[in-house]
């Protein structure tokens, strides 16, 4: 054989490899009945494709297979489903077979006897224990009045400052969850701290590949950081004779949960109120910004409740947020039209016909909820802005959204996070007013950000 010929065996060798390896996955996966789709590279999938196209890769895939279709992504075989109407069905049909299912990433980085992973039993039993330490009555006379003290200290001497509302929103979530949870939280306020918890936060959805570098790695091992605090703090509390005023003083008097699960529904608590809390309240003041006339009806709701105080510096009532309607509705608006959770996991117990398709057991089932906050059968003119929407009689109880979820699995700390966005906007709009600054951009998945911060010129009113 002369070269030429040794080169083209190599050539051909090399590509009937490199095809062998490409075709793996849809080899490994290869079952009648599955929906059409394609599964990508060994172990990575198409994750990489995923979160760098993000809708496109959704649009593109559904113009080519229609709304229920199968992939790879964050290390498990995966079946994508765009059809409202069967999002509604398995959100509401956990029994049949249809669990939560969220990456392996997701359940090492945040313990899985976290409420948002665990089902059956366990579910019930963390999800009481949560809706137990976040109940109306502590609600009302603990836990708002403290998001109050918190937010009107947060929100002191902006004026005259360039704020990155971003960097801002992401402490102040941070800090009012943790100020809430341990009343040491002020020993723990320190900036390695904070950025252990980035570190959990940016790990939690991410290719659970155990390597150095990796975002996975990061968040993993800041878990284990904040384990090692947060257990030192349960071990002290156990011993301490004091009494003290904070959730984990509640968490440690219920009954049937270990300290894994204690810590666990720290973090829980801690994530769900970063993450959803401080993206809500960025966009937010961004949205009202650039539009006045819901500015205007905003500032005049907050400035009313004000005017009846004896005075100015009087803190907000329970009562007092409860009356913000337009407020709650500006929230519920900015989450829809910014799409604060672009889906939902669940995962299958057994063999499950779904639409005509069998979704083999232990795949993932993506519900992707974007897409219904952009369709004009659901919410009229879906790209504006309107705030007003909400205001009809059960508009945030429609079932194409699903922001909060649906059925059991309906956010558990719905009221405490819409109270301290509500609280940080009350400060925001009485003491102040606000430009953003030139030069922001901001991108839409998988998460809200500004790469570059959100900066605002703020100035007293």
């Amino acid at each position: 054989m002369d070269f030429v010929g040794e080169i083209l065996v190599i050539v051909v060798v090399f590509l009937m490899g490199f095809v062998a390896v490409l075709r793996w996955n849809e080899v490994r996966y290869r079952k009648k009945g599955l929906p059409p789709g394609t599964m990508g590279w060994p172990v990575l999938g198409e994750t990489a494709v995923f979160f760098k196209q993000g809708p496109s890769f959704m649009q593109n895939r559904k113009d080519r297979y229609g709304n229920i279709f199968k992939t790879h992504i964050l290390g498990c075989p995966t079946v994508i489903s765009m059809n409202p109407d069967l999002n509604s069905y398995i959100l509401l049909n956990e029994k049949k077979g249809l669990v939560p299912g969220y990456p392996q990433s997701m359940l090492d980085i945040l313990g899985k006897s976290n409420v948002a992973a665990v089902h059956g039993p366990l579910h019930k039993v963390m999800r009481n224990a949560f809706l137990s330490i976040l109940n109306p009555t502590i609600m009302r006379e603990n836990v708002f009045p403290k998001i109050d003290t918190f937010m009107s200290s947060h929100l002191s001497n902006w004026s005259g400052k360039i704020i990155d509302l971003q960097e801002n929103t992401k402490e102040m979530a941070f800090l009012s969850s943790l100020n809430l949870v341990v009343s040491e939280g002020k020993s723990l306020k320190s900036e390695v701290f904070m950025q252990e918890f980035y570190a959990l936060v940016s790990g939690v959805l991410s290719l659970p590949i155990n390597l150095p570098g990796t975002s996975y790695r990061k968040g993993f091992k800041a878990r284990n950081a904040i384990l090692d605090l947060l257990q030192e703090i349960v071990d002290k509390r156990r011993d301490s004779p004091n009494k003290h005023d904070d959730l984990l003083a509640h968490i440690l008097k219920l009954e049937n949960l270990s300290d894994e699960q204690i810590i666990d529904l720290i973090i829980t608590i801690s994530y769900s109120g970063f993450e959803t809390v401080s993206t809500t309240t960025m966009m937010c003041a961004k949205y009202i910004s650039d539009n006045p006339t819901a500015l205007q009806q905003l500032s005049k709701e907050h400035i009313g409740i004000r005017e009846k105080k004896k005075s100015p510096d009087d803190p907000l009532t329970w009562e007092d947020f409860k009356s913000m309607h337009f407020t709650k509705a500006v929230i519920y608006e900015t989450m829809r039209l910014a799409t604060v959770v672009n889906g939902l996991f669940r995962k299958t117990t057994q063999d499950l016909e779904l639409n005509g398709f069998m979704v083999p057991k232990g795949w993932r089932i993506y519900l992707y909820i974007r897409e219904n906050n952009y369709t004009d059968s659901f919410f009229e003119n879906p790209l504006a802005f309107n705030p007003w929407r909400w205001l009809e009689n059960n508009k945030e109880h429609q079932k194409y959204f699903m922001q909060f979820g649906a059925g059991c699995r309906l956010c558990p700390g719905q009221e405490y996070g819409i109270a301290e966005i509500s609280a940080f906007l009350y400060y925001l709009v009485t003491r102040y007013r606000w430009k953003e600054v030139a030069g922001n951009t901001m991108l839409s998945f998988p998460r809200v950000r500004a790469p570059t911060g959100l900066q605002i010129q703020v100035w007293d009113c």
